[in-house]
C-alpha cells in the first residue's frame, strides 16, 4: 500500500512511516490520443517516491562477527577485535584487540563482550574499559540499568563491577537479555522465560515451574539464535523460521507463510519499523506481509549473514567473508528512466546507433561490447521506448535518439544487399569487442562483408529481428515519426512484407537459401517441426502482412493478407501458445508472440477474425500473467482496455537494481516457492522472481527461472525497462512524477557509477540517402 497526502507530509510504504516528501498533484501523461488499437489505461499509477536500493563497494573482506552503530559511527567486531570502520578500511586508533562475540550500543556507550571477559567504551574519546571479571553472554539496558547476563544469572553494571542482581538462577544457560513491553525476557537454548520480582519465569495454576512465557503455540525449533523485540511483538530466530510472540500467544513465520529461508541466524530493527532477517542463506527484509530476499554477490560477499546494523537507512551487514552496504535512497521511476539513459552512455552500452549487452573479456580484463545475435532485434526496444518518451515528453532528445535508432535498423537492412532482408548485427572490422561465434540451431555465426569493406554483417536472420521491426517500426510512424522519415520507415516495412510474399513467405539468404528460423510457408506447417511451429508462425507472418497493408494502404497486401487467410493462417494462430510438456514452452517465443499481437490485435477490423487473434492472446497472456513481466502486462491493458495489474507491473519496475550486471543467482533452495492463489504456472516454474532476487532483464526472459547469472561477467543494456516505462506512462498505466524536488526526479554528475566498455572509436555509420 502506498499512500501520499499533497504538501509536505509523510510517505508510507508496504505499511510503513518513510521519510517527509513533497508532493506536487499528478501532471497529465500525455496531451496525445492512444494510437489506434489501443485502450485508455483501465488502472493507473501516481509515480510517488519509493525507496531503490543501492549497493557500494566496500575494501573490508575480514570474517565479521558483531556490528553496533554509536553516534552514527560503526563499529566492527572480528577475530582481530572492534574496530571503527572510516569508511574504506578499520581504524586501528581506539579499536580494543582481541576476539568479538557480540558488540551492544545504546546512547554514547559502546560494549564489547569477548571470551576473556565485558568492555566498555563510554564516549567517543573514552579508552575501553574491562567491566568485572566474569564471561559475559549479553548485556542490555533495561530500565535505565545496564544489565549483564553471565551464565544462569543476571548481573547490574556498576562502574567497572559487576553485581548479582539476584542470587536465583535459571533453570537454563542465558543467550541473550531482551527488555520488552517493560519486562526483561531471558532466551536460552529453546527457552524463553520473564525475570521478574528477582525470579526466573513464573508458575502455572498448579504451582508447578512455567518457564515457556506463551499458553498457545510453539517455537519453530528449540535452536534459538537470536531475539528482538519489535512494538508489540517479540520475535525470536531459530533454525527453521521465526517465532512471534505477542501477549501468551506464540506464531510461527516459515516459508508457509512467505519466509524465503528459515534458517535465520541474526535479526536487527529497521528504518521504517521493518524487520531485518539474517539467515545462512542470505539477507530478507521484512515490510508488513511482504519479505525482499537478498542474497548473492550482487548484495552480499558472502550469504552467511552473522551481523545487521541500521544507520538512517543504509543497512550494514556483516558476513563470513567481508562486510557489505545496502543503502536505500528515495527514487522515482521518472528518476531511474533518467539513470538507465545515463548508463548507455557512461557504460558505453551504445554503438553505431544500436545498443548492446557487455562482457567481460579475461584477456583485455574488461568489459566490451557483444555483437551478438539479436542486437537489431533488441535495439527495437530502444526504438519503441524513445517514440513513447517522445510522445510523452515532446523532449527533443526523446526524438533525436528515436531518429538515431531508426537511422540504424533501416542500415541492417541496406546493408546486407538484400532488399527486405535485415542483418542480425553489424561488426566493424578490428573494433574493440566480441564478435559473436554462434549462430542458429548450434551452427557456425555467418558473417558477411559489407560493400564498403568496413564491417561486417551477420546473416541467417530470425524472425526474432522480424518482430521487433514491424513492432517498433509501427510505433515510430504514429508516435515520433516526420517528414521523409514517414516514407522511409513505410518502405522499409515495404520491402520486409514484399520480400515474403515474392519467396513463397520465406526469409532467404544471400545463399539462396531459407534462414533457419525464417520460414512461415505451408509446406514448412506440414513438416514435424513446422507443425509444433506454425500456430506462432501465423500469427507472427499475419501481423507483419496486416501492419504493411495497414500502414502503406498498398493493395498488395490486402491481396496477400487475404491468401493467408483462404489458407487458414487464421485458425492455426489460436494454439500459438503450446502449453505441454512443460519444459518444451520456450519464455522467449511469448516475446515475438506479443510483438505480432502488439500489431495484429491493432490493425486487424474484421469482428470474427479480430475475436479469433483476442483468444489466441488471451490464451498465452493466461499462461505468462504470473510472470508479472511488465511490458506483458502493459502491452495486454493496452490492448484490451482489461485489468492488467499495474501493481505488480509496477513493482517490477522499482525492483530492478541501479547495477546492470548479471551476477549469479540462487532461489531454487527457497521455503517459500509456491504458486500464488489465483494463478498457474504452466511452464513448470512456481512464481515469478522480482529483478532484486536474479538479475536485471530483457523481456525474453522466464522471471521464473530461480537459478542463473554469469557471476557478474555480463551487463544487460535496460532498453526492455525503458520501453515499459514509458509506454506505462503514455497509456496512462503511471502517472507523471508527484515529487517537486529535482532529486527525486533527475540524475545529478557522477550518480551513474563509472564502468562499462571502452567507446566505441571504428568507422562511423554510413548516411543513408532518403
Amino acid at each position: 500500500m502506498a499512500r501520499v497526502w499533497r504538501g509536505l507530509d509523510w510517505l508510507l510504504i508496504g505499511g510503513s512511516w518513510l521519510v517527509p516528501v513533497l508532493l506536487w498533484g499528478q501532471i497529465p501523461t500525455s496531451p496525445l490520443q492512444p494510437p489506434r488499437g489501443f485502450f485508455p489505461a483501465a488502472e493507473s499509477v501516481p509515480d510517488e517516491p519509493y525507496l531503490q536500493e543501492v549497493t557500494r563497494p566496500l575494501a573490508l573482506k575480514d570474517p565479521i562477527t558483531s556490528l553496533a552503530v554509536v553516534n552514527s559511527q560503526l563499529w566492527v567486531g572480528t577475530a582481530k577485535g572492534a574496530f571503527r570502520y572510516d569508511g574504506k578500511d578499520l581504524a586501528t586508533n581506539g579499536s580494543l584487540p582481541g576476539n568479538v562475540r557480540r558488540l551492544r550500543a545504546a546512547g554514547d556507550q559502546l560494549w564489547a563482550i569477548q571470551d576473556r571477559g565485558l568492555f566498555r567504551r563510554e564516549t567517543s574519546d573514552s579508552p575501553w574499559q574491562r567491566v568485572g571479571t566474569n564471561v559475559v553472554e549479553d548485556i542490555a539496558l533495561h530500565r535505565g540499568q545496564w544489565l549483564a547476563a553471565s551464565g544462569r544469572q543476571v548481573w547490574t553494571v556498576n562502574g567497572t563491577n559487576l553485581t548479582l542482581l539476584s542470587t536465583n538462577r535459571a533453570r537454563f544457560d542465558i543467550q541473550q537479555l531482551i527488555p520488552h513491553q517493560d519486562s526483561l525476557w531471558i532466551l536460552g537454548p529453546g527457552r524463553l522465560t520473564v525475570f521478574a520480582f528477582g525470579q526466573f519465569g513464573g508458575r502455572d495454576a498448579y504451582d508447578f515451574p512455567a518457564d515457556e512465557a506463551w499458553d498457545w503455540g510453539t517455537l519453530p525449533s528449540p535452536a534459538t539464535r537470536d531475539a528482538l523485540s519489535l512494538g508489540n511483538r517479540l520475535v525470536i530466530a531459530t533454525d527453521r523460521g521465526l517465532g512471534v510472540l505477542r501477549g501468551m500467544s506464540l506464531d510461527r513465520i516459515t516459508g508457509e507463510e512467505g519466509l524465503p529461508f528459515e534458517d535465520v541466524t541474526c535479526l536487527a530493527r529497521g528504518f521504517t519499523n521493518d524487520l531485518w532477517i539474517g539467515t545462512s542463506r542470505g539477507l530478507i527484509r521484512q515490510v508488513g506481509a511482504e519479505f525482499h530476499y537478498y542474497a548473492g554477490r550482487r548484495w552480499l560477499p558472502d550469504d552467511r549473514v552473522r551481523a545487521i546494523a541500521i544507520r538512517g537507512r543504509e543497512v550494514w551487514v556483516g558476513t563470513e567473508k567481508g562486510l557489505a552496504l545496502i543503502d536505500f535512497v528515495p527514487f522515482t521511476l521518472a528518476k531511474k528512466a533518467a539513470y538507465y539513459e545515463q548508463h548507455l552512455e557512461t557504460w558505453g552500452q551504445k554503438r553505431l546507433g544500436l545498443v548492446h549487452k557487455l562482457e567481460w573479456d579475461d584477456t583485455l580484463q574488461e568489459f566490451v561490447r557483444e555483437a551478438g545475435d539479436n542486437d537489431g532485434g533488441y535495439t527495437g526496444y530502444y526504438l519503441a521506448a524513445q517514440s513513447y518518451r517522445w510522445a510523452v515528453t515532446r523532449d527533443p532528445q526523446a526524438r533525436a535518439e528515436a531518429v538515431n535508432t531508426f537511422e540504424a535498423l533501416c542500415w541492417l537492412e541496406t546493408m546486407t544487399g538484400i532488399s527486405g532482408f535485415p542483418a542480425r548485427s553489424v561488426w566493424a572490422k578490428g573494433e574493440r569487442g566480441h564478435k559473436s561465434s554462434g549462430g542458429s540451431g548450434g551452427y557456425p555465426a555467418e558473417w558477411h562483408d559489407t560493400a564498403d569493406g568496413l564491417f561486417e554483417w551477420k546473416g541467417d536472420t530470425s524472425s526474432d529481428e522480424l518482430c521487433s521491426h514491424f513492432y517498433a517500426f509501427a510505433l515510430f510512424l504514429e508516435l515520433a515519426a516526420q517528414g521523409e522519415e514517414i516514407p522511409r520507415a513505410k518502405a522499409h516495412l515495404s520491402r520486409i512484407a514484399t520480400h515474403l510474399i515474392e519467396h513463397h513467405w520465406q526469409l532467404i539468404d544471400r545463399d539462396g537459401k531459407p534462414t533457419r528460423w525464417g520460414r512461415w510457408d505451408p509446406e514448412y506447417f506440414l513438416s514435424d517441426e513446422g507443425r509444433y511451429d506454425r500456430g506462432l508462425q501465423a500469427v507472427e507472418l499475419l501481423s507483419f502482412i496486416k501492419t504493411a497493408e495497414a500502414l502503406t494502404g498498398d493493395p498488395k497486401f490486402a491481396a496477400a493478407y487475404q491468401r493467408l487467410v483462404e489458407l487458414g493462417y487464421p485458425a492455426y494462430t489460436l494454439r500459438w501458445r503450446n502449453t505441454f510438456p512443460p519444459d518444451s514452452i520456450l519464455h522467449f517465443l511469448d516475446e515475438l508472440a506479443f510483438w505480432s499481437f502488439g500489431n495484429l490485435l491493432r490493425y486487424e477490423q474484421e469482428p470474427e477474425r479480430r475475436a479469433l487473434y483476442r483468444r489466441a492472446y488471451e490464451r498465452g497472456f493466461e499462461v505468462v500473467r504470473v510472470e508479472h513481466n511488465s511490458w506483458f502486462n502493459f502491452l495486454y491493458g493496452a490492448l484490451t482496455g482489461e485489468a492488467c495489474e499495474v501493481l505488480p507491473a509496477v513493482r517490477h519496475l522499482r525492483d530492478w537494481p541501479l547495477d546492470l550486471r548479471v551476477w549469479s543467482y540462487q532461489n531454487s533452495h527457497r521455503a517459500d516457492l509456491r504458486t500464488p492463489a489465483g494463478y498457474r504456472a504452466p511452464k513448470g516454474g512456481t512464481v515469478g522472481f522480482s529483478p532484486r532476487e536474479t538479475e536485471p532483464l530483457r523481456w525474453d526472459h522466464w522471471t521464473m527461472q530461480g537459478d542463473g547469472g554469469t557471476g557478474g561477467r555480463d551487463v544487460v543494456e535496460p532498453a526492455s525497462w525503458l520501453l515499459a516505462y514509458w509506454m506505462g506512462r503514455y497509456h496512462g498505466f503511471l502517472g507523471a512524477p508527484s515529487a517537486r524536488d529535482s532529486q527525486l526526479t533527475e540524475v545529478i554528475p557522477g550518480e551513474v557509477p563509472a564502468g562499462g566498455a571502452r567507446r566505441y572509436e571504428g568507422p562511423a555509420r554510413p548516411r543513408l540517402q532518403p
